[in-house]
Order: structure tokens, then sequence, then C-alpha cells
């Protein structure tokens, strides 16, 4: 509650509450992450005036944090969001397997992991050494292992599983598999344009070590996306939103590509499954772009419809 009118239009201005900001689901206070709402989850009764802690035990999902009507209600949903780990990918597949492009008006997506192996007098240098795409039905859209271009001085083995045999006989040159990666992105031609969302996690280090450039209105970051990271807007770590978003385990001994890119699909299409209803105005400045004097007549729905957030929500790109 504020005082004047001009406080409470600040405080909107600021805060860029909106639609598409994570809310708990018994109170509706706004938070700029979920890991935010997980905190304002834990906190006794008795120390805030409320009992979100008491309805969130009894109805709430520990995954995407909805609350629900009833026991019932919960169990059944939660045998849906609660996902099973991807089975292995048995052998490294060199080609597409999957036509992809625009449905209805939306952009297909495509996830992207890449280990690296180390090169350098102390292996510190990040060297591609294997890749793997998926689509958004989890198929394996490119799988390979990658020739280092420099001598590899630790290939990391505890993590990737790799050694000098599997680089040796089996890799591409990182420039086929950088033409291979972008002509999949362009949907099959050669003119450079993106027409598929490119999702990942930490996507900059993947794009760095493939010298790949792409259009950062079409990277989709789960290790970037305001919503997924902590309350400090740190980013979290692919297996810790894993575990708290999809409810099972990855990374416990090597990294597989694959499982770490349908992990990081599942996540993307999660946040952009959400449904947030429509605001007056979607993206762009929000209160921001509006005079002083025409937001102080305005009521505090008028307001809360016409800010947006400080990030473009996932959720918009099914539109």
């Amino acid at each position: 509650m504020f005082n004047r009118r001009q406080h409470l239009v600040e405080h909107m201005k600021i805060s860029h509450h909106s639609l598409h900001q994570p809310r708990c689901g018994v109170c509706f206070k706004h938070c700029k992450s979920f890991e935010s709402v997980r905190e304002h989850l834990n906190v006794p009764d008795h120390l805030f005036k409320g009992d979100c802690k008491s309805i969130f035990s009894e109805r709430g999902c520990s995954l995407c944090l909805q609350i629900f009507d009833d026991a019932t209600a919960l169990a059944h949903h939660q045998n849906k969001c609660l996902l099973s780990p991807p089975l292995p990918l048995p052998l490294p597949l060199v080609n597409p397997t999957r036509t992809l492009g625009v449905v209805n008006s939306r952009l297909k997506a495509v996830a992207i992991d890449c280990e690296m192996v180390g090169g350098g007098d102390d292996g510190s240098i990040d060297l591609c050494a294997s890749i793997c795409l998926v689509d958004e039905d989890e198929h394996v859209i490119f799988s390979t292992h990658v020739q280092p271009q420099l001598p590899v001085t630790d290939y990391r083995h505890k993590v990737t599983g790799l050694t000098e045999e599997d680089l040796k006989n089996n890799g591409m040159r990182l420039q086929d598999v950088r033409e291979k990666v972008l002509t999949i992105l362009c949907g099959g031609h050669n003119d450079g344009v993106g027409r598929l969302l490119l999702v990942g996690h930490d996507l900059r280090h993947d794009m760095k070590c493939l010298k790949l450039q792409y259009p950062s209105h079409l990277l989709r970051d789960t290790a970037k996306y305001v919503p997924l990271m902590k309350t400090n807007l740190v980013s979290q770590s692919l297996k810790y939103l894993t575990r708290s978003y999809l409810g099972y385990k990855i990374q416990c001994g090597k990294h597989e590509p694959y499982e770490d890119c349908v992990s990081v699909m599942r996540l993307y299409k999660k946040m952009r499954d959400q449904e947030h209803g429509k605001a007056e105005k979607e993206e762009g400045d929000g209160l921001n772009s509006w005079k002083q004097s025409d937001l102080e007549k305005m009521k505090p729905e008028e307001l809360y419809h016409n800010s947006t957030s400080e990030y473009r929500c996932w959720c918009l790109d099914r539109r």
C-alpha cells in the first residue's frame, strides 16, 4: 500500500510487475524468479501475514509451484509434471532425421549441447569434442564427435567419457560441424537466415567453442532466463534446474549431450507453455513510455496491465 499515487507509479516502473512474472499461487505475490517464489513459500506462516506455506504443503506442486483445489487434482497433475530421465543415446548420428521450420505461425525450436575437452599446457582451453541437437519431440537431429582443432591435453574423461580413439576415428571437422548446424538452423537453406529458435544452457559458451554466430533474438538460454535464475539473478546449473523443475537427476556420472539436450528442451517448453493471459502491452518500455501525469491518473489495475517485464517471456513464443 502507498500513501500517494506518485509512489505507486514509481514502484510499478521500477518493479516491472506484469502478468508474466512468477507469482505465489496463494497470495499472488510477485517475484523476480521462481526461486524467489520457492523461498517465499518456505517462510513459516507465523512470520508472514498469510498461510502460503501450509496451503502449498497440502495442495502445491513442488516442481511448477502451482496450487490446486484438492489433493486429487494435485496427484493427477503430478503424474504429468514429474518426468522420467531420457534414455541414453546409443550411437552418434551425423545426418538430420527431421525437417523443421514453422508450425502454424510459431517458430520451431532446436536444443543444442556440446561437451568440451581441454587444450593448452594446463588443459584450460575448451575444445568442442561432441555435439548433439534435438527437436521439440526429443528426436535427434544431429549427433557426432568433433575433431579438436588443437592437441588435447586433458580429455576430462570423468565428465566427457571421451578418449583419444573416440575423437581420432569418429570425429568430424569443426568447420563441417558448424556448417551442418547452420544448415539445420536455417531450415536447409544456405542463406544464413535463422529460421529456428536455438535452445541451450549457457549458449554463449557452446557457440564460442563452435565459432558459431546466430541472431540473439532467436536464442533461448535457460542459464540467462530471469524466471529460472537464483533470487540474486545468478544463473543456476542445468543439473539443479532439471532436478527442481522436471523432477529427475542428470550428470550423475559423465555428461551425456543427448540427456542435457532433452532436459534443456523440456525446461524451455515448460516455461513456454505457461498460461499468463494477455496484457495490454507484451513488450517494449512499458510504463516508461507513458507520461508521468497520465500514469498517475490510471487505476492500479490499469498500471498493472500496461506494465511489461524486464525480459521477454517465453510464453510469447507460442503466438
